[in-house]
């Protein structure tokens, strides 16, 4: 093959390629495709016609003149400093000032869903031109407006300790339904804590509340109907629903409300470490308490043991002595009955007695009357001695002198009487003394003289 044969297939192979190209470069101008999730806005500018699709579908357009702008059929914006995550958009927090003037950054995420009419998604296009700038100019203004200025309802520290979910659920219904018409007005704000722990307070528990002024935006309430006033919802005129608001993560408070906050810590902190030290000692109190109770149940349990024995040895003791009651009277009856027996006994005895003693005083009397009888015999007799000796007085005395001096006579043997010179003597009853009077006065006189001569020894 000579040049000139090889340049001519070359200009044949170079303008079937045109011509394939050309080909490849209209059909694929000429139709596009939808996909699911998005939704497509189609001009024809040559026309002036738009084309609104939302389902997935092949759809023809006219090459070089068509416009095709393309819209996420929900957007997703976070507001959390997340770098890592794939969104519409990926935000800083948002930063807010509460009524208190402390701050803080609050981490959010919004999900917003686009119209699928025909009509708000027209109106919607007009007004943006495409959908980074509705996001940038509508849907991301209007979230962090809206998060700023439900901010500036709380303080700092209501928020903070258990106002987020209320923040959440108050912003979100304002996103939806517009923003509450509000009027900034001084109020009381009333913080509740633990009361400290001082002489006069020993409860760490004690809760006590603080009031404070501060400057509020308070909502504004309709009186006929009683639900908060509104200001038009930017959202609403575009069919653009809010499907998600949420707090992505804590919110970061500045460095005043931060410091805040640590002095509250610290005071809980202390708080219950203070109602730590109470409790336990309360609790080691109540388990002396308990101690001591059990104790007292044990003393108690021992008392009614010593009781129920003192009872029970009452008892055997009641016993005994019953026993010993029912011996004794049976003792007692045994004794009766042998009394009786005696008794019975000795009257029968005594009723034989009897018979023998009246026997026997019959015989004593018989006897006595003999004895009688015979005394007075012998009473006779010597009544009859005596008259006889009274007779003869004279020989009487004399037999009674006689009888002296037998008996005084033998004692005076060997004595010598010396006879006074002269003695004068009467009796004590002045009669003249006897032989025998004298003889022992003169015996008592000699034996005084023999004493007086002995000598002493």
């Amino acid at each position: 093959m000579n040049e000139q044969e090889f340049i001519s297939m070359l200009k044949k192979i170079a303008k079937r390629t045109a011509i394939g190209v050309a080909a490849l470069f209209v059909a694929t101008s000429t139709w596009f495709t939808t996909s699911e999730g998005y939704i497509y806005y189609v001009q024809n500018k040559l026309t002036g016609n738009t084309q609104v699709y939302s389902e997935p579908g092949l759809h023809f357009k006219m090459p070089m003149f068509t416009n095709i702008y393309e819209y996420k059929r929900v957007a997703t914006i976070d507001m959390s400093g997340d770098a890592a995550t794939e969104f519409t958009r990926d935000l800083d927090a948002i930063g807010v000032t509460f009524a208190d003037t402390y701050g803080a950054d609050v981490p959010m995420t919004f999900r917003f869903r686009l119209p699928i009419d025909e009509a708000n998604f027209r109106k919607l296009h007009q007004e943006f031109r495409s959908f980074e700038n509705l996001v940038d100019a509508l849907l991301v203004s209007n979230a962090r407006n809206v998060a700023v200025v439900t901010a500036t309802q709380y303080t700092g520290e209501e928020f903070i300790q258990g106002g987020v979910n209320s923040y959440k659920a108050q912003m979100e219904d304002q996103l939806r339904n517009g923003l509450y018409v509000t009027k900034r007005e001084q109020v009381e704000v009333k913080d509740s804590g633990y009361a400290p722990v001082s002489s006069t307070n020993s409860d760490a528990k004690k809760v006590e509340e603080t009031t404070r002024l501060v400057m509020k935006n308070v909502i504004q309430i309709d009186i006929a109907s009683g639900l908060p006033k509104r200001l038009e919802n930017p959202l609403e005129q575009y069919g653009i629903e809010v499907s998600q608001v949420s707090v992505a993560a804590d919110p970061i408070p500045d460095e005043q409300l931060d410091k805040l906050l640590v002095e509250k810590r610290k005071l809980v902190g202390k708080k219950i470490s203070a109602q730590q030290q109470i409790e336990t000692a309360q609790a080691e109190a109540e388990a002396a308490k308990q101690e001591r109770e059990i104790q007292k149940q044990r003393d108690i349990q021992d008392a009614q043991k010593q009781k129920e024995l003192a009872i029970i040895g009452e008892q055997q003791q009641t016993e005994v002595e019953r026993q010993r009651a029912q011996k004794e009277t049976v003792q007692r009856e045994k004794e009766k009955a042998l009394a009786v027996i005696d008794k019975q006994r000795e009257l029968e005895i005594a009723q034989a007695n009897r018979g023998i003693q009246e026997a026997a005083a019959e015989a004593a009397r018989f006897e006595a009357d003999a004895i009688r009888a015979k005394g007075l015999a012998e009473a006779e007799v010597e009544r009859a001695k005596l008259n006889a000796k009274q007779s003869a007085a004279d020989i009487y005395m004399a037999e009674i002198q006689r009888d002296i001096a037998q008996v005084m006579y033998p004692a005076l043997k060997g004595v010598n009487i010396d006879m006074p010179d002269f003695y004068s003597g009467a009796t004590a009853s002045g009669a003249a003394p006897t032989s025998l009077d004298v003889f022992t006065t003169l015996g008592a006189l000699k034996e005084l003289k023999d004493r007086q001569e002995q000598p002493v020894k």
